[in-house]
């Protein structure tokens, strides 16, 4: 497809540091192209004491929107007009929509998450999940998943500085969206196991399993596994983590993170453009893009 310049092409991007490596570019402007959108994206490495103003420069360049990556996505929060209320609860954006100057923050891993669950068949709405992890992703997902009308979440993490930190936001997330979040110690083998037995759905939102180790799980034990547990895991490289491999092993359906990625790409293609991303074009070429 040809990309043709003009007068009216709108610029959209992505605000990190480092941007340079993101294949959101070639997502997104390949999404433009299939859809008729005048629109391009760019990636942009913007320093922190830089990010204030390259907010604004979304309305003074009259920007679709951007996407933001680490380090901004907290601290963007402070430079916006409006948040999601996914966005709220999280203290987090990595969406922004300039709707005629007035920008508004949304996160949309969570969405992701649950879009790509919904694809693969796996209906959660109303059941228990577990999630390993509370950190940027996995709360991300927790928040959506509340929103969204799961019943249930237990949410395991290391007990650590972080876990005392993320213990009031939980709370938080759980009274606002009603849904029962309950925060346990990663370690602690009995309850995992009491969790898990009860569950719907398992999902793996830590970076064990990624490289370089590879052969690591999340989980003490493969046995903890059932053939009627679908497990997910955000990490999407390898494709297929040793946790991944344990589910298949036990029956279970395994899902990695490939989705997730594609479809919060495309819930902020939709939410600049009013238009559904065409996945099915841009899904091949995300899977040849982490295959190189």
């Amino acid at each position: 497809m040809k990309n043709e310049i003009s007068g009216r092409t709108r610029l959209s991007g992505l605000y990190a540091l480092p941007a340079r490596h993101s294949f959101s570019p070639l997502m997104h402007t390949t999404a433009f192209q299939a859809t008729g959108v005048d629109a391009v994206y760019l990636s942009f490495d913007v320093q922190p004491e830089r990010l204030e103003q390259s907010i604004q420069a979304i309305r003074d360049l009259e920007m679709l929107g951007i996407n933001l990556s680490m380090p901004h996505k907290m601290e963007a929060t402070k430079y916006v007009d409006e948040l999601s209320q996914a966005a709220r609860l999280i203290g987090a954006i990595n969406t922004i929509v300039n709707q005629n100057g007035k920008l508004v923050g949304h996160i949309t891993d969570g969405i992701g998450c649950m879009e790509s669950l919904k694809q693969n068949g796996i209906e959660i709405i109303g059941k228990r999940m577990t999630i390993l992890g509370a950190g940027g992703a996995a709360t991300a997902i927790i928040t959506q998943a509340a929103i969204d009308g799961v019943k249930a979440i237990d949410v395991f993490n290391r007990k650590d500085a972080f876990y005392e930190k993320i213990e009031p936001k939980l709370a938080m997330i759980a009274k606002e969206t009603h849904c029962q979040i309950h925060l346990h110690d990663l370690a602690d083998e009995k309850q995992l196991s009491s969790s898990l037995a009860v569950s719907d759905l398992l999902v793996n939102a830590t970076t064990i399993g990624m490289a370089p180790e590879t052969e690591q799980s999340p989980l003490p034990k493969a046995s903890l596994l059932r053939h009627d547990l679908p497990v997910f895991d955000v990490i999407y490289h390898p494709s297929e983590t040793k946790l991944l491999k344990d589910a298949k092993e036990a029956g279970a359906k395994a899902i990695n993170g490939l989705d997730m990625l594609l479809y919060q790409g495309a819930a902020a293609f939709k939410l600049w453009t009013g238009k559904e991303m065409p996945v099915e074009k841009i899904q091949p070429l995300l899977e040849e893009t982490i295959k190189k």
